[in-house]
């Protein structure tokens, strides 16, 4: 059933209850407003926007898409390596873990957002019907980092 946590046991005998695609999506919404005000407040320091929300035409070529991809690489990144959770998801009381049940590294962590490139195609819907279509509740990038995402 779509959107119920599927409770499974870790190898260390604690229920693991995974989450599906409703509590991501908003932890993911959290996640992309906080890193949004971040962007502009770097990117008015920068001089990337002119006044307001309007972009200065040379920042336009300057790389800044570049720049804010890796902002967000490095926030999901870091956070996941070091915490097993993004402020949205602690928001949310989820956390990324291995498989097994046991906590994720950074390395762990980068695989697994990296992959948010294919993920997030058309709105995220690529990593929905990957979350939907598995019993773990996987996207690409948790299948490839062999992690899943679980109640906090």
């Amino acid at each position: 059933m779509a959107g119920t946590a599927e409770t499974i046991t870790a190898t260390h005998h604690e229920p693991m209850a995974y989450q599906g695609v409703g509590i991501r999506f908003v932890a993911l919404l959290i996640d992309s407003i906080i890193l949004g005000i971040i962007g502009w407040i770097l990117g008015v320091l920068f001089g990337v926007y002119t006044t307001g929300f309007t972009m200065n035409p040379q920042g336009a070529v300057s790389g800044w898409g570049i720049v804010t991809f890796i902002i967000y690489i490095a926030y999901y990144t870091y956070l996941e390596g070091t915490r097993g959770q993004t402020i949205g998801k602690m928001i949310m009381k989820i956390r990324v873990v291995k498989e097994d049940g046991s906590r994720i590294d950074m390395g762990t962590a980068f695989i697994r957002n990296i992959l948010r490139i294919i993920d997030g195609l058309i709105f995220y819907l690529i990593g929905a019907i990957l979350i939907w279509t598995s019993h773990k509740k996987q996207r690409l990038g948790d299948r490839a980092a062999k992690t899943v995402v679980i109640k906090a």
